[in-house]
């Protein structure tokens, strides 16, 4: 593949979805999944040459997961085989045709990401790097992985971009805001969700206070989610800006992790925080329109229809 752009780490997952409730389904479509893959494949959809770091299992869905990386043009260079299970996660719809979503990763194959994983060279020639709390929450030692990771990024001058994606169902509060100190110092950008980690972690109300929050805290810029005022704020140089929602959403299942894939794709395309956020608003809109949180994200020439490419 060459270079690559943008450097990910975090899980492949088995996704089985339906229509139809979990509890009343008879059959699943199959695909894949997982936060920090999803904002890769959204990247490598838009152009950016996207590089991804993890461990599939070797049972019997190792053939398919890795083809479907490949079919995505990640780069899969430091995608590794491991005697484990791959994680998987159903998707159903209840009575509200809301999502219901289960998580099956206990010990899953990419919980054995480990700092053996991580080479400085992937990272020389790379100009992004982005991590969730969600891989953090693996394990220890993916944890580690992760901390070593951006430490890498930022000695090579990478621009390093986190979201905490928290998830009480991983670990608590006090773990993902340690977790989050750890990196926090190597955190240019940072991806928050207003209900699920800022008031969540740090019981902060406001978007203000939380954005100069990390202000002080030395990160560079902060986007936060909020569906109350259903758009983006995003604090950067002294100012905060917001960017409304795209369109009404109709399946919010990875758009948020859409948005972020397509910002750091923006940004590092030369766009401005304010322009890449406005693209990223676009791409997560469109992928919301539909059900399955990979399958949904359109490709460049469907965004390029709402947004000047």
């Amino acid at each position: 593949m060459g270079q690559v752009d943008i450097i990910t780490i975090g899980e492949c997952l088995l996704e089985l979805s339906t229509n139809e409730t979990l509890s009343e389904t008879d059959s699943f479509i199959k695909y894949f999944g997982g936060d920090a893959l999803c904002s890769s494949v959204c990247a490598a959809r838009l152009g950016s040459n996207v590089g991804f770091i993890t461990k599939i299992g070797n049972d019997f869905f190792e053939k398919f997961l890795y083809k479907k990386l490949k079919d995505e043009k990640l780069d899969t260079l430091y995608v590794k085989t491991v005697n484990a299970t791959n994680g998987v996660y159903f998707v159903g719809k209840d009575e509200l045709y809301k999502n219901e979503v289960e998580f099956y990763r206990k010990k899953s194959a990419a919980s054995y990401l480990s700092i053996d994983d991580i080479n400085e060279e992937y990272f020389k020639d790379a100009s992004v790097f982005y991590a969730t709390g969600t891989t953090q929450a693996l394990s220890t030692n993916a944890r580690e992985a992760v901390s070593e990771s951006f430490f890498l990024a930022k000695k090579n001058s990478l621009l390093c971009a986190y979201d905490p994606n928290f998830n009480r169902k991983l670990w608590s509060e006090a773990e993902a805001k340690e977790a989050f100190d750890e990196i926090i110092n190597d955190v240019d950008v940072l991806f928050l969700n207003i209900d699920k980690d800022v008031k969540t972690i740090y019981q902060i109300e406001s978007v203000d206070s939380i954005i100069k929050y990390f202000w002080d805290q030395g990160v560079k810029s902060i986007v936060i989610k909020s569906l109350v005022d259903s758009g983006y704020f995003i604090g950067y140089n002294n100012e905060i800006i917001f960017i409304k929602f795209f369109a009404t959403t109709k399946d919010a299942f990875g758009a948020g992790d859409a948005f972020n894939g397509a910002f750091l794709h923006a940004v590092n395309k030369g766009l401005s925080y304010y322009e890449a956020g406005k693209f990223a608003s676009i791409v997560a809109g469109l992928q919301a329109q539909k059900s399955g949180a990979i399958k949904s994200i359109p490709l460049k020439e469907e965004v390029c229809e709402y947004y000047g490419c």
